[in-house]
């Protein structure tokens, strides 16, 4: 089969396609000729050499697909041969053919094309287990998404929107405000021209409930200063640095919490507790047309150069896809 790696850190030059063999069912797993899959930040981050997969795990990129399932390992009693599904995967996702544990896998959710499915796993996981699960996000609640444009902001406005919450959002241009509104959001803040900390103050007079953070150490400071009483912050990732000041008076003041959590390293167990929720609870939004999936373009497999390229520039909204 094709797969894709980086032979060595760097930009998307290094990424190239070469033959691996198929992969076989472990038990527990069940293996997916892949339709799509999807580019994730994550995924910039490994072609780096900053984000390695866990180990044991593939050197393979992706951490999403949808496919048909093509053989299925001992113990797998739901899924069969010739199921159209799509799955949470620890790598491997930049291939024909992946293996993934059975209970990371999920049904293509009605009035979804397989396609369209590889956007689904990553973002509707992340945002769920840690808007939802963590920081226990309620109807009528402020909840604040930086970096709406993406594939976790767009799911994260639209879920948070349809259960009720209050939703602000940053984003870095017009078009994207414009999208994010129509998505759900009650506020869309340029953070280029506007101060997130007192925008989102004007909601409710006291700030955010719940705050989704991908940007870490350079946020930190405003963020809790957004943050309403009570508040909870969820730091996702790193994009503006590591290490940062925490003002704890400030902290806590307000009786706040500020949770650092990731996806990709939690046991198998853990990530089918969440598909698990994601499926009971995101599935019926999807099928009942509450909630999509945003695709801005997709890209064969052999030009995952240029998919790098464009998520890399920040000029995409929603998510990019890959097809084999």
């Amino acid at each position: 089969m094709r797969a894709v790696l980086c032979r060595e850190a760097g930009g998307p030059e290094v990424l190239e396609l070469a033959e691996r063999p198929d992969p076989e069912p472990k038990t527990g797993e069940v293996v997916i000729e892949v339709a799509a899959s999807a580019v994730n930040r994550a995924d910039l981050m490994q072609r780096e050499g900053r984000y390695p997969p866990p180990p044991g795990e593939s050197d393979v990129l992706g951490l999403e697909c949808s496919g048909t399932i093509v053989a299925v390992g001992d113990g797998v009693t739901r899924w069969q041969i010739g199921d159209e599904v799509c799955a949470l995967l620890a790598s491997g996702g930049y291939a024909d053919k992946v293996a993934a544990p059975a209970g990371q896998v999920l049904p293509v959710p009605p009035g979804v094309s397989l396609v369209e499915a590889a956007a689904l796993p990553e973002v509707t996981a992340t945002v769920w287990s840690n808007v939802f699960m963590v920081a226990a996000l309620q109807p009528d609640e402020v909840f604040l998404v930086h970096g709406a444009g993406g594939g976790i902001g767009t799911m994260a406005i639209q879920l948070a929107a349809a259960l009720g919450a209050r939703v602000a959002c940053t984003v870095g241009s017009a078009d994207k405000a414009e999208i994010c509104r129509e998505l759900g959001a009650e506020l869309a803040i340029n953070y280029r021209e506007q101060d997130f900390v007192e925008e989102v103050r004007r909601l409710n007079g006291s700030g955010a409930d719940v705050i989704l953070d991908n940007m870490g150490a350079s946020y930190l400071a405003r963020n809790v200063d957004a943050l309403a009483t009570e508040g909870r912050l969820v730091v996702i990732g790193l994009q503006g640095g590591a290490q940062g000041e925490l003002d704890l008076r400030n902290l806590l003041g307000k009786r706040g919490a500020v949770i650092a959590t990731g996806l990709r390293s939690r046991p198998a167990a853990g990530k089918a507790a969440i598909m698990a929720s994601v499926e009971a609870n995101v599935w019926p939004l999807i099928a009942g047309g509450r909630v999509r999936p945003i695709v801005h373009t997709s890209y064969p497999l052999e030009d995952v150069r240029a998919a790098h390229e464009l998520v890399e520039s920040s000029a995409h909204i929603g998510k990019v896809l890959l097809t084999t």
